[in-house]
């Protein structure tokens, strides 16, 4: 049983991440089993929150994803072979990865639209614009560094692109993104996905969708007998 506030998820993630995609698809995949089970009562609330995998990238400087792996981790081969295992594991999750057009951008402006969006629009349009932006950078091949794109995919979610693309351009989030980045450094959380739950419980990586159930389950429960005494 399930009683009182509901249970806090921070997602650790960077919108170019696609163990962050997969673990995205796997953990809706475990919110659905637990909806279906009537005899399980419980309430989430999912908020995104920052992780820069390439905080060095420039800005205004997108470069295709295959350039920047293939630097990453020893070579053109090496991308390649990464590049194909992470497209196979995410077609598996109903993901269409367009790897071979993706473009690698400095992603600290979508963090600064995506803390903007939970603000003004609450966590259902912040986890759209998630959504809306992994599949700009996954599927779409566009640049998400891009300040009109940035704004085009917060309008598609709700919110006003003029006002989005006027905090983008100006200076507005972008302390807020260094606490919160700073905030994930304090915490040793050095790799994403990590979800963690009422501030204490960790699951890092793209777990299996009984993993999220599981940990749900027993958050719950332990929050029903602490309650019942």
């Amino acid at each position: 049983m399930y009683g009182g506030a509901p249970i806090r998820v921070e997602v650790w993630s960077d919108v170019v991440c696609p163990w962050c995609f997969i673990g995205k698809r796997r953990w809706e995949r475990a919110i659905d089993a637990l909806d279906a089970d009537t005899t399980f009562e419980y309430d989430v609330e999912v908020l995104y929150r920052p992780f820069q995998l390439d905080p060095g990238a420039r800005p205004g400087t997108p470069e295709p994803v295959a350039d920047a792996y293939a630097r990453k981790f020893g070579g053109p081969l090496q991308a390649a072979e990464l590049i194909d295992r992470v497209t196979t594991v995410a077609a598996g999750e109903g993901l269409d990865f367009h790897l071979d057009r993706a473009l690698r951008a400095n992603t600290a402006d979508a963090h600064r639209l995506l803390s903007w969006a939970l603000s003004s629009g609450g966590p259902g349009v912040q986890a759209a614009l998630k959504e809306s932006l992994m599949l700009a950078y996954f599927s779409e091949g566009l640049d998400v560094g891009d300040h009109q794109v940035l704004a085009d995919r917060a309008g598609r979610c709700g919110l006003d692109p003029d006002r989005a693309r006027s905090l983008l351009d100006g200076d507005d989030g972008i302390e807020g993104l260094a606490n919160d980045l700073q905030r994930a450094a304090d915490n040793d959380i050095t790799a994403v996905p990590t979800y963690v739950l009422d501030g204490g419980w960790a699951i890092p990586g793209a777990q299996d969708p009984a993993v999220f159930e599981r940990v749900i389950r027993r958050l719950a429960d332990q929050r029903h007998r602490s309650a019942t005494g």
